[in-house]
């Protein structure tokens, strides 16, 4: 059973967190049917880290960082910032002024276990109190379009097969005061 915990990353979080978004990002895009593509991955890895450096060279102002942890593991992060560059050009600059909740990870041998739930409820909170109405979300990936299409409804956007055949990229707009309830 899981002893989970949430707090704000440290300084000295840094190595296994990046060891962290290369596990779980590498999992996913297996998982996904799309485990060939490197440097996609890399990529996705490598912004992963910029933000978490945003986080700590603005003290939390740019980016916002959560991370569960089980014991000493880290087994989950989510994270709010501004929107990225993605949904502003899909969106046609509509979300341009959200806060985007994203980086929402769980590591696959915690998976299936509410972790995600908790991360997003801390990150809710954390939302309310700085008086932050509404966010926005986006994915490319089909698991996580499951998980959010269950728990948000149809997406804002939907743009059919923007990453190949059958891969969609999604994108919702949810109000705090909604999820608050839940």
């Amino acid at each position: 059973m899981l002893n989970v915990g949430i707090r704000r990353p440290k300084i000295d979080d840094i190595k296994q967190l990046n060891d962290f978004f290369k596990t779980v990002i590498t999992d996913t895009f297996i998982k996904e049917g799309i485990g060939e593509k490197l440097n996609d991955i890399n990529d996705e890895i490598e912004t992963k880290k910029k933000y978490i450096e945003s986080d700590f060279e603005s003290n939390g102002e740019k980016r916002f960082f959560l991370i569960a942890l089980n014991g000493d593991k880290i087994i989950g992060s989510i994270e709010y910032g501004p929107v990225s560059n993605l949904i502003k050009k899909c969106t046609n600059n509509a979300y341009k002024g959200l806060i985007e909740v994203g980086t929402v990870f769980v590591h696959p041998d915690s998976q299936r276990n509410g972790v995600g739930n908790l991360l997003l409820k801390a990150i809710y909170d954390i939302l309310q109190k700085n008086k932050i109405e509404e966010f926005c979300l986006d994915s490319g990936y089909n698991s996580a379009q499951r998980i959010w299409k269950k728990k948000f409804g149809d997406p804002n956007y939907l743009f059919k097969d923007y990453w190949g055949y059958g891969n969609d990229h999604m994108i919702w707009r949810i109000k705090i005061s909604d999820c608050i309830t839940e």
